[in-house]
């Protein structure tokens, strides 16, 4: 499960970095060929707005597979032992119930509905770009089970 989960981890940050590089140039050549040929492409544009939506998403995962996440620890601080256990379990139950129902399930049924209507610029699916918040949503589950895994073994004494 480690292996799996080191080897997504290196999938995930060189698709975040390739994403990012296609943004910079994207918004370089809007740039160019705004100012210099005095001709916007709107498709660089429309390009650059998905590339960026879909780097929030991959890259929050990623950060959250990490355990880099922003979290509130303030009460989690003040506990010990078998307490702060308890804490670090319920938080991943509810991460997993979230990610399960908003994520999977409500980004499923919002790529189904987006599947009929095209964007008008790219002429692809829309639904096609919302496809990745399931998919992310799967990634996190991953990612909480894992950690649930290892905090169960750091229970019994192992690492």
């Amino acid at each position: 499960m480690k292996a799996f989960k080191n080897g997504l981890d290196r999938f995930l940050a060189v698709v975040c970095i390739i994403d990012f590089i296609v943004m910079v140039l994207l918004t370089t050549y809007q740039v160019v060929v705004r100012y210099v040929f005095k001709s916007p492409s709107s498709v660089s544009e429309v390009l650059t707005r998905y590339c960026f939506v879909w780097l929030i998403l991959l890259s929050a995962t990623y950060v959250f597979g990490q355990r880099d996440h922003i979290c509130i620890t303030f009460l989690k601080d003040k506990l010990t032992g078998g307490a702060k256990r308890a804490m670090d379990v319920l938080i991943e139950v509810v991460v997993i119930i979230f990610a399960a129902l908003i994520l999977v399930y409500g980004g499923a049924v919002i790529t189904t509905m987006n599947m009929l209507q095209y964007d008008s610029i790219l002429k692809i699916p829309t639904g096609a770009i919302y496809g990745i918040i399931p998919v992310c949503g799967v990634l996190i589950i991953f990612y909480s089970l894992y950690n649930l895994v290892s905090c169960f073994k750091e229970e019994e004494g192992g690492k």
